[in-house]
């Protein structure tokens, strides 16, 4: 199953053209910098804006063909639609905001109770908005919009006008959000993090138009990306528990096929989780060292190496046994070691340096 949007139309000072095709369920990002046609997206799906041309297709149902005359109203759409600012309801508690996603809809899978157990605010329900933090809010609109029995859910920066705590607070009830309820997901962001922590995939914008799409560790390890100029690279890898060390304060994780030893983790084996490893963070030889504090020595191939003038910089993927990563190296560097497309490299990764996403896994919520 998949959503299929294709899209253009004409502002007065500017124009999109936006095609793109991902799976679903899943949250895809919709990632890049302010003013690059990403909420245009979002309202397009949504039925709030009428593009010139369009054919927007989620699950092998239309919801609109410019071509075949094909228009379905915003209501009839199913979309649940979560903005920056909460939009709630001031003169009524929270509770009541809540209920009110669900006075137009028939009764669906999505229960009450199951969205306040996880989302964490059944001790604000009988509270009014303006008694709420700012996550507290979001947490409460992400809500009302689940309880609408939405066939996809549309958030559009929904994190932006929080500050770091609260980002912090609400990003693991997204997590748990897109794993439980198993809803396809368009999630407008230009904040990395929220990328790293959320996504399955990636449509990477740039000035109206689609740079690129795919699976999210596809598009942080390709070096001719915008995603690898950026100061924060990082490739983000799926990885499983597999043991703990807590002698030695270590445990050996599986990312892309190879072993990893990371800080001690309060996963249990067998635990799902995604890694993070910043490309400034990789020191790349071609023999291993005889003595030295890094942890992890991983074999792969040079799948690919791109200049990065602005740095006076190469970015290097590394093919591992399943997906790749990015190392940031010197030009020097790459002569001295003679790397090129196919060659053999060690590359030495700190267990410090590699960051361990959340990695709490929900069950699914089983349809009433």
């Amino acid at each position: 199953m998949t959503l299929n949007v294709r899209l253009r139309h004409r502002f007065p000072n500017a124009s999109i053209d936006v095609t793109f095709e991902v799976p679903t369920p899943g949250l895809t990002a919709v990632f890049g910098p302010s003013g690059a046609g990403k909420s245009t997206v979002i309202a397009a799906v949504a039925g709030l804006l009428r593009p010139d041309h369009c054919r927007i297709v989620l699950d092998d149902i239309v919801l609109a063909d410019t071509e075949a005359g094909l228009w379905v109203p915003p209501e009839a759409r199913r979309a649940g639609l979560v903005f920056q600012d909460a939009r709630l309801f001031p003169h009524m508690s929270v509770g009541t905001n809540l209920r009110y996603g669900m006075r137009r809809v028939p009764a669906g899978p999505i229960g009450f109770d199951d969205v306040v157990s996880l989302l964490g605010i059944g001790a604000l329900l009988d509270r009014r908005p303006h008694t709420l933090s700012g996550g507290e809010r979001q947490r409460v609109a992400i809500g009302r919009a689940l309880l609408s029995q939405p066939r996809l859910l549309l958030m559009d920066e929904p994190l932006a006008s929080l500050d770091a705590a609260r980002k912090a607070e609400i990003l693991p009830y997204l997590a748990d959000i897109k794993t439980a309820l198993r809803l396809p997901v368009l999630y407008v962001t230009h904040a990395m993090e929220e990328v790293a922590r959320l996504a399955d995939a990636v449509v990477l914008m740039e000035a109206g138009a689609v740079v690129a799409v795919g699976n999210l560790p596809e598009m942080t390890s390709r070096a001719d990306l915008p995603l690898a100029r950026r100061d924060d690279a990082a490739a983000v890898l799926p990885a499983r528990v597999l043991s703990h060390d807590p002698a030695r304060q270590l445990s050996r994780i599986e990312a892309g096929g190879t072993s990893l030893l990371v800080p001690l983790l309060d996963e249990p084996a067998g635990a799902a989780i995604r890694v993070r490893i910043p490309a400034r963070e990789v020191i790349l030889a071609r023999e291993a060292p005889s003595a030295i504090s890094v942890h992890n020595i991983v074999s792969g191939i040079v799948r690919a190496v791109t200049q990065d003038a602005v740095r006076h910089a190469a970015l290097v993927e590394v093919a591992l046994p399943e997906g790749a990563f990015l190392a940031r190296v010197t030009p020097d560097a790459i002569t001295r070691l003679g790397l090129s497309q196919g060659a053999p490299v060690l590359a030495l990764i700190k267990s410090v340096a590699i960051e361990v996403l959340d990695g709490h896994v929900p069950e699914a919520i089983t349809p009433a």
